[in-house]
């Protein structure tokens, strides 16, 4: 049977008596039903982890007694950092998770011409939060110990501007396939539109920038979840730790 990984936002060491904090509770104790003395697997999102047993179980709380540090690198070697186009629901949600199973190391989630979802400043930080719980859950599923960034949301225009190494951006009509590109000190800056794709306008925009290098990826036409996946494979493929 398959340890449970529970994240735990906390200072972390061997033989330490820890209270699980209410999200760790509800997923160890009310979804998965561990019991006193269960083992589990806790990790801290910094690049801690350690192997754990169920101390004590109450209603309302339980402890877990740290054990010995877990010795086991399950980070890419390569830096992505996905733009990822807000979309809808379900579409966002995925390419979110899968991007952290795949191991990119920041996300930023951006408003570009054709995003056809309207957040204001509550339902901005609704998502925020939203989507950092999927971040959790992705890691404790595919075995990470670092969580990745998730930026607040931004303009398209304005997050090209905080980028200083190579950036991919997928155009149909480009020349240069992902084999030409080399990523700068094991970094790449990746843009994946939203539903409706870059506008003309985005593109050529962003194409005026030295950083960003247009590239074709297949003939087909790809959802936004579908792209994200794809590229960040492919990416891991050519550059990372997918081997």
């Amino acid at each position: 049977m398959r340890v449970p990984r529970i994240y735990l936002s906390a200072t972390l060491e061997s033989n330490q008596l820890v209270e699980l904090n209410e999200y760790a509770f509800q997923h160890a104790i009310k979804v998965l039903r561990l019991k006193k003395n269960a083992k589990l697997i806790i990790f801290d999102g910094k690049g801690h982890e350690y192997s754990a047993s169920i101390e004590e179980v109450n209603k309302r709380n339980a402890f877990v007694k740290l054990e010995e540090p877990i010795q086991l690198n399950t980070e890419s070697n390569l830096n992505i950092h996905l733009g990822l186009g807000i979309s809808k629901g379900e579409r966002m949600d995925f390419a979110i998770q899968k991007a952290v199973e795949l191991g990119v190391t920041e996300i930023t989630p951006l408003f570009t011409d054709h995003c056809v979802v309207n957040l204001d400043v509550k339902r901005t930080q609704k998502r925020l939060h939203h989507w950092q719980g999927i971040i959790i859950s992705a890691c404790e599923q595919c075995g990470r110990k670092v969580l990745p960034d998730l930026n607040k949301t931004m303009t398209l225009a304005n997050w090209s501007e905080t980028l200083n190494q190579t950036c991919i951006i997928f155009d149909p009509l480009a020349t240069k396939t992902l084999k030409q590109i080399t990523p700068d000190n094991n970094c790449i800056n990746l843009l994946i539109g939203p539903e409706g794709g870059l506008s003309a306008k985005e593109i050529s925009e962003l194409e005026k920038k030295d950083i960003f290098q247009a590239v074709k990826f297949g003939p087909r036409i790809l959802r936004t979840e579908t792209a994200a996946v794809s590229a960040i494979t492919a990416i891991q493929l050519l550059w990372g730790d997918l081997l």
